[in-house]
């Protein structure tokens, strides 16, 4: 009898090692079914400058992805004068598809602000809520360059061809200009920061529903050294009741500048 037992106990761990185990991500409880994170970087970044947000939400169960816009950042060799402001609504259009993402965060910073206002309007089922990190809002039809006087708009056209090595764009601004004052990050950030494609500028975004396509949305104002050309959006968002504010007390580059407080943030927005 004893024999007899041992031989159904031997051939019920031999079955047990041939089925493989199950991964987290079957498991209903497990943490592959909380929102991810998808960060959206700014003008002359590159998904680079989210390294240390990502890290501390991965901590906390999320799957993150920060992306690097075409022609910036390591895809820097993609750019040319074809680059434009549809180009990077569909490099985020098209990592939620090919990743097949689901409840998403969707958190744009500055210019990504413009971005992922165009996702949101073509990728809304995949979206949980909008984040908008000091960014840029733009109604439809308007560009970055829309609403400054023609005669700026000339100064900085001007710059760019001088400057942008004959495939047009901007040359960075120094860290400063981001609220990066600390000398090993600004060391860090003046390193990998790349020209920003001009097309981004000059296309007009096209919404086809009102901005934000019907998801929850935040709005993060950094107020240390605020930049002025962002003051006519977060006055509008002001006197929006659609719109949570929350305020950080750091510079415009927050996912440098101040990571544990921003990803404490974002995260707190989850259980609200």
């Amino acid at each position: 009898m004893q024999r007899r037992q041992l031989f159904i106990t031997s051939l019920a761990g031999a079955a047990a090692a041939l089925v493989p185990p199950v991964r987290a991500t079957e498991n209903a409880a497990d943490p592959a079914s909380r929102p991810a994170f998808v960060l959206v970087h700014g003008a002359w970044h590159g998904g680079w400058c989210w390294s240390r947000v990502a890290a501390r939400l991965r901590a906390a169960g999320h799957a993150v992805h920060a992306p690097t816009l075409t022609g910036l950042g390591e895809r820097r060799h993609l750019l040319s004068p074809q680059v434009n402001l549809d180009t990077h609504i569909a490099d985020v259009v098209n990592l939620l598809e090919c990743e097949e993402l689901q409840n998403v965060v969707l958190v744009g910073h500055s210019y990504g602000g413009i971005v992922i206002s165009g996702v949101a309007d073509r990728a809304r089922d995949r979206l949980r809520q909008l984040v908008f990190l000091d960014a840029l809002l733009l109604d439809s039809g308007k560009s970055l360059f829309s609403d400054f006087p023609d005669a700026v708009v000339q100064q900085r056209l001007k710059t760019i061809r001088e400057t942008g090595a004959g495939v047009g764009a901007a040359p960075a601004l120094p860290p400063s200009a981001f609220g990066v004052k600390d000398r090993a990050d600004a060391a860090w950030v003046q390193r990998r920061m790349t020209p920003q494609p001009v097309g981004t500028y000059l296309q007009p975004l096209q919404l086809r529903a009102p901005l934000g396509n019907g998801l929850p949305k935040t709005y993060i104002e950094c107020t240390v050294d605020p930049i002025a050309t962002l003051e006519p959006t977060k006055a509008r968002v002001r006197a929006d009741a659609g719109w949570r504010m929350r305020t950080l007390a750091t510079g415009h580059d927050a996912m440098v500048t101040a990571p544990g407080p921003l990803s404490d943030m974002l995260l707190s927005d989850l259980a609200t």
